[in-house]
């Protein structure tokens, strides 16, 4: 008697066929399922899917009503409820994917995946690490409360081994920080990195676009170039965006966590996995090659070095006058960042100041204690004034308050 395991992968591999409109080998299929093929044969003219009048049980079946429930209200793709039922109940009944998804087709739950080209290509051991910005996920905790966060994602291209770093923001000071937690956690830097456009490596000045100052005195400081692709090319940035698909692991667990730490910790969990599983390029899981990866990576600059890329970040609270303080002077901000909270980097002889993941000032810094730019004074003075005055009027008295400011700033010295 052939096993109900083996019924079911044949009767799940008929379906396929019969999807795609191609006829079965009743021949090749009877030795490969060890079965008569007159047997094949009649279960493929009974339409695929017919086994016998009585369907055996199976032990999906006691989560039946769960995994459809799960299944019809995310939208994420078999793979990422495979590896959440398997999470949340062990390998002893999840321990075989094609069988899961032989279920999901046999009991109708079905799911469209939308299938993209992605052209492949090799490159040597320690050669290249890709990076890139998963943005804007967001998970509700079961308190009801939405986390909203982003993944600084960063892939090998020889082993395809990934780093997810959890992170609130997408500044050029959290990309320089996830590069370097990277960078030391391989204990090497690879010959080339290579990203896209993000506003965190590069701005746009007079209709081009430009590396940020910071951003090439760190190509400089650690003697390795990032290499700028378009925006969505997956060929040539394909192993990250690779990568990606993996978030959608993430997407079972709304309303699943308790917390904002829960969630971190499931994400390192989900990193393990990932590098813990075969690729399907080369067949690898990357925890196995990462280590041929590791042996070929150059020597990374010393700490000191690398931390004075992040060290003295501050984040502060907008106060009603638009200045933030650094370094015993003051420095302003457009009205709009009042009452929140901006992030403070400074960068050689220049001060950037950010509101969440958007650059919104940048500052000479100078001995000066008040440094008004013109246009957030005249904001401020635009929102302070009565509505009835003329807008020459609020630039009039601006100018004039500033240059009284000047002539302050000119006596202190």
């Amino acid at each position: 008697m052939v096993p109900q395991m083996k019924l079911q992968e044949l009767r799940g591999d008929l379906e396929i066929l019969k999807t795609n409109d191609i006829k079965p080998n009743y021949s090749a299929l009877a030795k490969e399922y060890g079965m008569d093929r007159h047997t094949v044969a009649k279960y493929w003219k009974e339409g695929g899917i017919r086994m016998s009048p009585i369907e055996r049980e199976t032990p999906f079946d006691t989560y039946f009503e769960e995994i459809k429930e799960k299944a019809e209200s995310t939208c994420c793709t078999k793979k990422a409820l495979y590896k959440y039922f398997q999470n949340k109940y062990g390998m002893d009944v999840f321990h075989c994917y094609s069988t899961f998804t032989h279920y999901l087709q046999r009991k109708e739950i079905r799911r469209k995946i939308e299938m993209k080209v992605h052209l492949r290509y090799e490159t040597e051991p320690g050669q290249q690490l890709q990076l890139d910005w998963k943005e804007d996920l967001k998970t509700v905790l079961t308190t009801g409360e939405v986390i909203e966060y982003n993944l600084f994602v960063a892939t090998f291209g020889y082993s395809r081994y990934h780093y997810y770093i959890y992170s609130k923001t997408r500044t050029t000071e959290d990309f320089l920080r996830c590069l370097i937690e990277v960078l030391q956690r391989s204990g090497g830097k690879p010959k080339q990195l290579i990203t896209d456009n993000m506003s965190a490596v590069v701005a746009i000045t007079n209709g081009g676009k430009c590396k940020l100052p910071v951003i090439k005195q760190f190509e400089n400081d650690i003697g390795v170039k990032i290499h700028l692709c378009k925006v969505r090319t997956p060929e040539t940035k394909g192993k990250v965006e690779s990568a990606n698909r993996f978030v959608q692991w993430l997407v079972p667990y709304d309303h699943e966590l308790g917390s904002e730490g829960a969630l971190i910790e499931r994400i390192k969990e989900f990193n393990q996995q990932v590098n813990q599983e075969a690729n399907g390029t080369t067949g690898i899981p990357p925890m196995k090659l990462i280590k041929k990866e590791m042996e070929h990576l150059d020597p990374i600059p010393n700490k000191a070095l690398l931390g004075s890329y992040i060290q003295n970040v501050s984040v502060q609270t907008v106060p009603q006058t638009l200045l933030v303080r650094y370094h015993g002077s003051e420095y302003s901000v457009p009205a709009k960042s009042i009452g929140k909270r901006v992030k403070i980097v400074p960068s050689g002889n220049e001060l950037y100041i950010y509101l969440s993941t958007e650059l919104i000032r940048i500052h000479q810094i100078t001995e000066r204690k008040i440094h008004y730019h013109r246009e957030d004074y005249i904001g401020g003075m635009r929102q302070s004034m009565p509505s009835d005055l003329s807008e020459d009027e609020i630039i009039r008295r601006s100018e004039q308050n500033l240059a009284l400011l000047g002539q302050w700033e000119g006596r202190k010295e």
